[in-house]
C-alpha cells in the first residue's frame, strides 16, 4: 500500500511524458511508430475523400433536377403580395402621420420616394425596350442577349404628377401626398389574360360624416399594363422593374386618423386572405395634420 500511495516527482512525470512523446528504444511517437501513423494518416485521407465525393455528387444531383429559371416550390404563391411606398411601419402594419405646416416631419417620407424611384431612372432602364402593347408579353425563347428575355422599360415619369420630377415634394406639403403601389414578383404569374390589373383606393370605414377618397391614379386609371407580365425570373429577366402605380390621394381629412385599403383587382388577383394582410392589397394608417 506504501508503493501505491508513492507520489511521482515532477522531474520522473516529465520523464515519463518525454519518453511517451518520443521513445528511442521502440522507436514509437506517441505510442505509435512511424508506420502505424503512416497507415492511419492514409485511412483518413481516403475516408474524407470518400464522404467528400459522396457529399458532391448529392449535391450534383440535386442540382440536376432543378430548373435555374423557374422556383419548384411556389404553389403557395395565389396571388402576389402588395407594397407601399413610402413604408413607415408602427406597431400594428403600416402608420404613416405628418404635419403639412412642418417640413421636418415629412422631409424624410419624400426622400424614400425620391430614392425608391431612382431605380426606375432612364439611365437604369437603357437595356430594357419599349412596350407599347396592352397585351400579355409571352416569350418562349432566349431572344434578348445574353441568354436572357426582355424587360420592359418602367420609367418614373410614367408616375406623371406622381414621379418627383413634376413635384419634388409628392404632393407632401399640400397635403394631397402621393403613395407608390407595386405588386410583388411571382414566376409565370398572369394577373389577368385580358384586363389589365388596377388599382383601386378607398377608405376602409366609410363614414357618414366623410366623403369617399378621392383618388388621382398615375398611369391613369391605376393600372399595371399587361405586358410587363409574366415575370421569367431574375436570370431570365435581369434588367426586369415591377411596374408601378401613384395614388395621389386628394380628400384626406385633417387631424383624424383614417385607414385607407388599396387593392389589386385583376381576374386571377385575390384579396380576401385572412391569414396574409398584404396578399392582394396594402392597408395603412394615415393621419395629415395642419
Amino acid at each position: 500500500m506504501a508503493a501505491l500511495q508513492e507520489k511521482k516527482s515532477c522531474s520522473q512525470r516529465m520523464e515519463e511524458f518525454q519518453r511517451y512523446c518520443w521513445n528511442p528504444d521502440t522507436g514509437q511517437m506517441l505510442g505509435r511508430t512511424l508506420s502505424r501513423w503512416v497507415w492511419i494518416s492514409l485511412y483518413y485521407v481516403a475516408f474524407y475523400v470518400v464522404m467528400t465525393g459522396l457529399f458532391a455528387l448529392c449535391i450534383y444531383s440535386l442540382m440536376c433536377t432543378l430548373d435555374p429559371y423557374t422556383p419548384d416550390y411556389q404553389d403557395q404563391l395565389k396571388s402576389p403580395g402588395v407594397t407601399l411606398r413610402p413604408d413607415v411601419y408602427g406597431e400594428k402594419g403600416l402608420d404613416i402621420s405628418y404635419n403639412v405646416s412642418d417640413n421636418r416631419t415629412w422631409t424624410s417620407l419624400v426622400h424614400t420616394l425620391h430614392d425608391f424611384l431612382a431605380g426606375y431612372s432612364p439611365a437604369t432602364q437603357e437595356d430594357s425596350i419599349n412596350c407599347t402593347s396592352e397585351k400579355v408579353f409571352i416569350q418562349e425563347s432566349f431572344m434578348a442577349p445574353n441568354h436572357t428575355k426582355f424587360s420592359c422599360k418602367f420609367t418614373a415619369h410614367m408616375l406623371q404628377n406622381c414621379s418627383g420630377l413634376v413635384d419634388p415634394t409628392f404632393g407632401f406639403a399640400e397635403g394631397k401626398p402621393c403613395f407608390i403601389i407595386k405588386m410583388n414578383r411571382i414566376v409565370r404569374f398572369l394577373p389577368s389574360n385580358r384586363t389589365a390589373p388596377k388599382v383601386d383606393c378607398a377608405f376602409l370605414d366609410q363614414h357618414k360624416d366623410i366623403q369617399p377618397l378621392q383618388v388621382e391614379y398615375y398611369p391613369p386609371n391605376g393600372t399595371f399594363s399587361l405586358h410587363y407580365f409574366p415575370y421569367y425570373g431574375k436570370k431570365a429577366q435581369p434588367h426586369y422593374s415591377n411596374p408601378l402605380v401613384a395614388a395621389k390621394l386628394l380628400n384626406v381629412p385633417r387631424n383624424t386618423e383614417v385607414v385607407i385599403v388599396c387593392k389589386i383587382l385583376a381576374e386571377h388577383v385575390t384579396f380576401d386572405n385572412p391569414h396574409d394582410p398584404y396578399e392582394g392589397k396594402v392597408e395603412f394608417k394615415l393621419k395629415i395634420q395642419k
